[in-house]
């Protein structure tokens, strides 16, 4: 974890309340957006579009202190609303983070989490309970369930420890989950254990990932174009996508999947391969053990188609051909009567 908080400018000042134990402390933002803004401008020459804010009774513009907040009742009524109504709610937790119970983490469903803050000890009087709380937490494997207001509204929130501070994660309300009903595929669909044993390769191939590591590419190249455009330059042209065909068979996917991943590591690519499943083998073998019984019978028939013909060849050439020609027939009927022979003998052993 990179950035040092204690400089940050606190949005929020008030305690956590702990049983009878009181913890004076500082909210800040724990996290902060490198996004890079843009601004709406008028396309024909650059001026920058900005939105002004008019009182409709006086139709003249206002400035930002004359703009306070107010509720419109179901007739359309404005009430006013001040921050002196706001701040002195008749709430526990308007300016107390209160505890109201501690959880196993994984009690807490991640789609509940929202905004992430900094506890900060509020002033030395603070150490010790601060200190106590943090380490109560470390040793019970546990997270604190808080209810606080702020800005408006009252939240839920988790507490938990990150690295020596506190740390409090927004939790949205359990009703402010949507539940994902119609959203899984409506179809039966069948995984096989193959496919799930080449998911689970994938998966140990690509390994895990320091997310230290990771950065916003996306921010870096929009970066690049602005950087490109203010010298004057033509912007970096995005590579062309790589075109390939459609993969339909998932097996496919999952291998090359694997074979590209294990690659990309530097590992040999015999490693990379997968066998074929013994029952494809089996099936694909099938067929040419019947194929070589039929083909041994038709090699019978053959020979014995051939047997008769050269018997019949060498009657008609003994009939009618002279002295040269028959024993240029002679030499061809010895040759010929000798598979015959043996295809004899072979039908008397039989």
């Amino acid at each position: 974890m990179t950035g040092r908080v204690l400089h940050v400018r606190s949005i929020w000042n008030g305690a956590i309340s702990f049983g009878l134990v009181s913890i004076p402390i500082k909210l800040v933002n724990a996290t902060e957006s490198h996004s890079i803004s843009f601004r709406q401008i008028h396309t024909e020459d650059g001026g920058r579009i900005r939105y002004r804010k008019f009182c409709e009774l006086e139709d003249r513009e206002v400035t930002q202190g004359e703009i306070g907040k107010g509720y419109e009742d179901a007739d359309g009524t404005i009430i006013p609303i001040t921050e002196e109504d706001l701040s002195s709610l008749p709430l526990p937790t308007a300016k107390t983070i209160e505890i109201v119970a501690f959880v196993p983490a994984d009690r807490i469903d991640p789609l509940q989490m929202d905004a992430a803050y900094y506890l900060q000890a509020g002033g030395a009087p603070a150490a010790k309970p601060y200190t106590l709380l943090r380490e109560a937490l470390k040793r019970s494997n546990k997270v604190a369930i808080a209810k606080f207001a702020l800005r408006g509204r009252e939240r839920l929130g988790m507490l938990r420890v990150v690295g020596e501070a506190i740390a409090m994660h927004g939790l949205l309300w359990p009703d402010e989950v949507r539940a994902p009903e119609g959203l899984a595929p409506d179809s039966h669909v069948t995984v096989r254990d193959q496919e799930l044993d080449l998911a689970d390769a994938l998966m140990d191939t690509l390994g895990e990932v320091d997310l230290e590591d990771l950065h916003d590419e996306y921010r870096e190249a929009v970066e690049e174009v602005i950087a490109a455009k203010a010298a004057g330059e033509a912007p970096p042209q995005a590579p062309e996508p790589a075109t390939g065909g459609k993969v339909l068979d998932l097996m496919a996917a999952l291998e090359s999947s694997v074979r590209a991943a294990r690659e990309s590591r530097g590992e040999e690519a015999e490693h990379a391969e997968v066998k074929s499943l013994p029952q494809r083998r089996t099936a694909r073998a099938a067929p040419k053990q019947t194929g070589g019984k039929k083909s041994t019978s038709t090699a019978k028939k053959t020979a014995a188609k051939k047997t008769t013909a050269a018997k019949k060849s060498t009657a008609k050439s003994g009939q009618g051909q002279g002295q040269g020609t028959t024993k240029k027939a002679a030499s061809k009927n010895t040759a010929k009567k000798t598979p015959a022979k043996k295809s004899a003998s072979r039908k008397r052993t039989a």
